[in-house]
């Protein structure tokens, strides 16, 4: 798709989602300016075209019922806000950020802030929950759980420890 300034940070942002719920990969990077970054919190920062690409290839393989919808947008100017929720089961052929599949479902929400110019996406500030991502996907104990509690006690416990040797210290 050629990059017109007439397209809106809305219209850019609306095509974008759209290709990612139907899982079109040449759509999405069509979306981008080369070089364009897309800052994925607790997770990487992709360079447009091929870390878009690789990234959401890598996670359509290992989530092959993954679907997204658009739950609310608001744009303005070059920037737009879209809020998502996206679903699928981590059951596929491939690796996702060097995880095997679990096998597990998997339900989030996640925010995106687009910087669109000249008809293309120039920067993505995406936030989503990568601890419930990761006590979904397996990789974390439950909240709560026994396991998690012991966890959460071990690291308190480290947390306390070092803090008593710094003040023995001097430091």
């Amino acid at each position: 798709m050629a990059a017109t300034k007439k397209r809106s940070s809305k219209q850019v942002a609306t095509a974008y989602f759209e290709a990612i719920a139907s899982r079109d990969l040449d759509a999405m990077v069509e979306q981008w300016s080369p070089g364009g970054i897309d800052h994925f919190y607790g997770m990487e920062d992709l360079t447009a075209p091929q870390g878009i690409r690789q990234f959401f290839g890598e996670m359509f393989q290992a989530i092959p019922d993954f679907s997204m919808s658009v739950t609310d947008m608001v744009a303005y100017g070059e920037k737009a806000a879209v809020r998502w929720a996206a679903i699928g089961t981590f059951n596929g052929e491939g690796m996702f950020q060097g995880i095997a599949p679990t096998g597990a479902r998997v339900e989030l929400e996640g925010l995106d802030l687009l910087t669109v110019r000249d008809g293309l996406i120039q920067e993505n500030f995406a936030y989503t929950n990568g601890m419930e991502m990761a006590r979904q996907m397996g990789l974390m104990p439950p909240m709560g759980s026994g396991p998690d509690r012991a966890m959460l006690g071990a690291m308190n416990a480290k947390t306390k420890a070092t803090a008593t040797l710094r003040r023995v210290a001097g430091r």
